[in-house]
């Protein structure tokens, strides 16, 4: 009877400009059998991919010499790798370059190993398209990134959006601020006011009337409902 061979060990290319964000992905992920390489410039990442030849790469938006779009072109025309990328609030446009130079995964930064471990391990796929989501004029292409209002495109900064896909997918549902500042700021701190700035902003954007508005319908002493037609 054959014996069962271990597991081999998971090898993940951290490519982030923050050293300390690598070294402490590094001591996470190593706890959990995951073996990491820490590079804080795109060229030596380029190097390490081709020497080393990662499982995945977890490549931070604002990668300097060899931006991340770059990157990620170079590393799959050559290899199969999986590529994970992480944004922050104000990387929408890096978002959407990302995905379309060829990324599987976008993740939120600052970085949550737990997030991370299945992405690198393979215990998740890439998910199924979803389907476009409309409420009225407003139409949300998640798989492409992309918002329109009346078939005119709208640009929206990565946490505006991020909420506006969460609203739009409780359409008609009045979503709490509690569940808005677990489930899209990823916290459990109280940030009411900044939530109410980003519905305002995100109003204004769409073009629905801050002061009267009848797209994001403000429910007193809960949260808020994205009335649909």
């Amino acid at each position: 009877m054959a014996t069962p061979q271990p597991a081999a060990t998971p090898v993940l290319l951290v490519a982030d400009p923050d050293q300390d964000t690598g070294s402490e992905l590094l001591l996470a992920l190593s706890q959990h059998g995951v073996s990491v390489i820490v590079c804080t410039d795109g060229a030596d990442a380029l190097l390490r991919v081709g020497l080393d030849r990662p499982d995945v790469i977890l490549v931070g938006a604002g990668l300097p010499t060899v931006e991340a779009t770059a990157f990620i072109r170079a590393v799959k025309a050559k290899l199969p790798i999986t590529l994970i990328v992480g944004v922050g609030p104000a990387d929408a446009d890096a978002t959407v370059r990302a995905l379309a130079a060829g990324a599987n995964f976008c993740v939120p930064r600052p970085y949550r190993p737990a997030e991370l471990l299945p992405l690198i391990t393979g215990r998740v796929t890439e998910p199924a398209a979803e389907p476009v989501l409309t409420c009225g004029p407003v139409e949300l292409d998640h798989g492409r990134h992309l918002v329109r209002v009346d078939a005119r495109p709208v640009h929206l900064p990565q946490r505006e959006y991020e909420l506006l896909h969460y609203l739009m997918r409780g359409c008609g549902k009045v979503i709490t601020r509690t569940a808005i500042q677990t489930d899209v700021w990823r916290t459990d701190r109280i940030l009411t006011n900044t939530i109410a700035v980003h519905i305002r902003r995100l109003r204004e954007r769409l073009g629905d009337d801050p002061e009267n508005p009848a797209l994001i319908v403000t429910v007193r002493g809960i949260g808020y409902r994205l009335a649909c037609p």
